[in-house]
C-alpha cells in the first residue's frame, strides 16, 4: 500500500547493556528482512551510538523501561509501530506482501494491537479473515495470559503508550499490563506469522501458510541455548559473522553476560531470589 512507510515504524527497543547482541541482531535481521517493506526503520538506544544498515539510531536516554520506551515513542511520528527488541534474531525469511496487507488491514480496521508471534499461553478465535493463508484470529481476554507482552507485535502507538505506567520494569508491565487489559477488553488479533523459538502455529491457518521465524537468544544478561543454532550459521559466512561466531561461543561456553562479566552463581542465586521476590510483589 503505497504510502505506508508514512504510517508504520518498526522500532527494535534496546539497552546499551546488550551492545554484544546489536551485531547479532543486524546479521540476521538482514539476512533475512526485505526492506523494500513500506516502514521506516528505527534502531532505540539509550545514550550508547549504534550503527545497523538500513536503521536510524534514536536514544531514549537512562531510565526504567516504561520510561524509555515512552520518550521513544513520544518521538517518533508514526501512527503504529511493528516492536522488536535486540535479542530477536530472525531465523527464516519474511514475506513483504504479508507486511503490505497488514499494514492495510491494521490503518483500515484500525486494530491496536495485533499480536504476530505464536505461543501456548494464547487462546484464540478464528474469524473469516486470512493474510496469505494465516487466519485473522481474535485473543480470548478471559483465558488468554500475558495480554501485555513484548515480542514481535504491530501496536497502534497511542494504545502502547497507554500501557506504559511510569517506572514499569518489563516484567511488572507485562505483569500489571495484563491486568489492566483484562479489565479493558479490547480487541486483540492474533496472526500466527512468527514461529517465537519454533512454537508451533495455534490458530486455524489454511494449509501450506508461509511463515517466517525467530529466536530469543538472551537470557537473564547471558545468552541461552537458541544462539547456538546462529553460531552453526555465521560459521558459514563471511570473515566479520565467524568472528562474531566465536564471540558468541566463548560467551555461552563461559557463561558470560553481555558486557562480558563472569556471572557468579551467587549472583545468579540472587537475582533468582530478586525475580520471585518482584513476582509476588506484584501479585498483591
Amino acid at each position: 500500500m503505497a504510502g505506508n512507510n508514512n504510517k508504520i515504524a518498526l522500532l527494535v527497543h534496546a539497552c546499551d547493556r546488550y551492545e554484544f547482541l546489536y551485531k547479532g541482531f543486524d546479521l540476521a535481521f538482514r539476512k533475512n528482512w526485505d526492506f523494500n517493506i513500506p516502514c521506516n526503520y528505527y534502531f532505540a538506544t539509550e545514550i550508547i551510538s549504534a550503527e545497523l544498515q538500513g536503521f536510524q539510531n534514536i536514544k531514549s536516554g537512562k531510565g526504567e523501561w516504561a520510561d524509555r520506551l515512552r520518550a521513544l515513542l513520544n518521538n517518533i511520528d508514526e501512527e503504529y509501530i511493528l516492536y522488536f527488541q535486540e535479542d530477536m534474531w530472525l531465523s527464516k525469511p519474511v514475506n513483504a506482501k504479508f507486511f503490505d496487507l497488514l499494514f492495510e488491514s491494521a490503518i483500515k480496521n484500525n486494530w491496536q494491537q495485533v499480536k504476530l508471534h505464536s505461543a501456548s499461553i494464547y487462546n484464540t478465535n478464528a474469524t473469516n479473515n486470512f493474510i496469505e493463508g494465516l487466519n485473522v484470529a481474535e485473543i480470548d481476554i478471559k483465558l488468554s495470559k500475558y495480554l501485555m507482552s513484548h515480542q514481535v507485535t504491530l501496536w497502534k502507538k497511542d494504545f502502547l503508550l497507554a500501557q506504559l505506567y511510569k517506572a514499569e520494569h518489563p516484567w511488572r508491565n507485562e505483569r500489571k499490563g495484563t491486568k489492566r487489559l483484562k479489565k479493558l477488553k479490547p480487541l486483540i488479533i492474533h496472526i500466527d506469522y512468527f514461529a517465537e523459538n519454533g512454537e508451533e502455529e495455534i490458530n486455524k491457518n489454511k494449509t501450506n501458510a508461509q511463515r517466517s521465524e525467530y529466536f530469543a537468544v538472551s537470557h537473564n544478561s547471558t545468552l541461552n541455548f537458541h544462539v547456538l543454532k546462529f553460531i552453526e550459521k555465521f560459521n558459514f559466512g563471511s570473515q566479520t559473522e565467524k568472528n562474531y561466531a566465536l564471540e558468541l561461543q566463548n560467551h555461552y561456553d563461559h557463561n558470560l553476560s553481555h558486557d562480558g562479566k563472569e556471572k557468579s552463581k551467587k549472583t545468579g542465586l540472587f537475582k533468582q531470589f530478586k525475580t520471585w521476590f518482584l513476582k509476588r510483589k506484584d501479585s498483591y
